[in-house]
């Protein structure tokens, strides 16, 4: 047979803990206290501006297992909400206006449509590369028309020089007469020769002015554009260069003051395919219309 000692509480004091088992044992009785001296402690409840106390708020209702609580009222001019277990979300309609909305507000603005146009550059390549050998008629009355006016400049300057070369050959004609012997006159001698020289100069100069320089720049001369035509290179279809120019003006000049000339310029009736005469074999180009 055991026994089991007992300590007592510190102090001695009536009250204490007894042995396990006896009143006021046990962890129970000991928390109970404990709480009404907490609850005594506690200071009373603060008044609310009317005076009343304040009294806790009521415990939110538990839901039952299976019982389904009502919705929410929803507060005035707030947008509707669906009722059932999804309850508090927006309804099926009202999220679909949303989004509506939404996609309206991102949308950008669309801009006015505008029928096609079709780019100037890339139909003038188009139209450049393209391009045809003129007509020979065409031609030809270009011609004409560009050599009256290098014909005209050129009378300009050679009527002056022409009447002076004229009276220096009556000069030496009337010195022989008078001499009374048989002497051989020279027409083109050093001072007719001079003027000679001039025109021919104030031809090829004006010619350079007149034809090479808007032939490289254009690719017409005063001629060809009221005709409608243009000179072009064979091989970029472009405005030939200045010396492509210089030297299709030059091969058609000089033979034509020799009268050789005229084989030159009826030698395209036989080119094929692109109808060039001796002064556009010469620069590579064909003139096209």
């Amino acid at each position: 047979m055991t026994f089991r000692a007992v300590t007592p509480r510190a102090g001695g004091q009536p009250g204490g803990a007894g042995p396990r088992g006896g009143p006021g044992s046990g962890p129970g009785f000991g928390a109970g206290k404990a709480a009404a001296a907490r609850a005594a402690a506690a200071p009373p409840p603060a008044a609310s501006s009317a005076g009343a106390p304040v009294s806790p708020a009521a415990p939110a209702p538990l839901q039952q297992s299976g019982v389904p609580t009502a919705p929410p009222v929803p507060q005035q001019g707030a947008a509707p909400l669906a009722a059932g277990p999804g309850g508090g979300q927006a309804s099926w309609a009202q999220q679909v206006h949303r989004l509506a909305g939404a996609g309206a507000a991102e949308q950008q603005p669309v801009a006015p449509w505008k029928p096609p146009v079709d780019d100037v550059f890339q139909a003038a390549a188009r139209r450049q590369a393209e391009a045809r050998p003129a007509g020979l008629g065409k031609r030809l009355a270009a011609r004409l028309i560009d050599t009256v006016v290098l014909a005209g400049v050129t009378a300009a300057a050679a009527v002056p020089l022409g009447t002076k070369a004229l009276d220096h050959v009556n000069d030496k004609i009337d010195e022989a007469k008078l001499s009374g012997e048989t002497v051989t006159v020279w027409l083109l001698d050093g001072t007719t020769s001079v003027y000679l020289g001039i025109v021919l100069a104030v031809l090829l100069l004006f010619g350079v002015v007149y034809e090479a320089l808007p032939t490289a720049k254009w690719g017409r001369t005063l001629g060809k554009r009221l005709l409608g035509l243009e000179v072009r290179d064979i091989e970029a279809h472009d405005a030939p260069a200045f010396a492509a120019a210089l030297r299709r003006w030059l091969v058609y000049s000089v033979p034509g003051l020799l009268v050789v000339g005229v084989v030159g310029v009826v030698w395209c009736v036989f080119d094929r395919p692109w109808r060039q005469c001796w002064h556009d074999k010469a620069a590579g180009t064909f003139v096209a219309g």
